[in-house]
C-alpha cells in the first residue's frame, strides 16, 4: 500500500492566515503583580522628572563651553594687549614708532623719503591693455553729458496738486453718459 500525503495545512494557508494571533490568549498569559506595577509607574515617573532636567544640563554645559571659549580668547587679547603696553614703555620703540609713522627726524637730520623700495618680488604687475586697438567715439561724450543733465533739469516728473480747484475745461468721456 502506498501511502499518499496530503499537502500539509502549513502549505495550504494564506499569509494572512499565518499572521494571526488570538490576542486574548497572548495578554491572558501576563500576569501583573503590585510590584510590576509601582515599578512601571517608578520608571514613567523617573523619565518625567529627567528628561527635562538632562535637556537642561546639556544646554548648560553647552553655554559653560562657550563662556570658557570667551574667556580663553579675551585672555588672550589682555595679553596681546598688555605686551603693545609694555612695548610703549620703551623710549627707543616711542621714537622708532614716532620716524616711522610720522615722518618725525631729529634736529639737524635731513629725511629722505624713497618712493620705489619694493623689492621685484612685490612690485604690482601692470596690468594687460583692455583692448588691442583704440577705438574712438563719434560723438562728443561732453555735449552729450550737458544735455542729458539739462534735459534730466528740465522735465517735469510730478503734476501740480488739484486739490479741490475744478478742471478749466472738462474733458469729454470715451464713453456717454448713462441715460436713465
Amino acid at each position: 500500500m502506498a501511502k499518499t500525503t496530503a499537502p500539509s495545512s502549513r502549505a495550504r494557508r494564506t499569509p494572512r492566515e499565518r499572521r494571526s494571533v488570538d490576542v486574548r490568549a497572548w495578554l491572558g498569559g501576563i500576569r501583573l503583580s503590585g510590584f510590576m506595577v509601582i515599578m512601571l509607574g517608578l520608571v514613567v515617573l523617573a523619565a518625567f522628572v529627567l528628561v527635562p532636567t538632562i535637556g537642561t544640563y546639556v544646554s548648560q554645559r553647552q553655554e559653560i563651553a562657550a563662556l570658557e571659549h570667551a574667556v580663553e580668547v579675551s585672555s588672550a587679547e589682555v595679553a596681546a594687549l598688555e605686551a603693545q603696553r609694555e612695548r610703549w614703555q620703551d623710549p627707543a620703540y616711542i621714537t622708532t614708532q614716532a620716524r616711522e609713522r610720522l615722518y618725525y627726524v631729529r634736529p639737524g637730520e635731513v629725511p629722505y623719503l624713497v618712493v620705489d623700495d619694493l623689492p621685484a618680488s612685490e612690485v604690482p604687475q601692470e596690468q594687460a591693455p583692455v583692448s588691442d586697438e583704440v577705438e574712438r567715439t563719434r560723438t562728443d561724450w561732453m555735449s552729450q553729458l550737458v544735455r542729458s543733465v539739462a534735459a534730466a533739469g528740465l522735465a517735469q516728473t510730478i503734476k501740480a496738486p488739484s486739490i479741490g480747484v475744478p478742471d478749466p475745461a472738462p474733458t469729454e468721456s470715451a464713453t456717454p453718459p448713462p441715460e436713465g
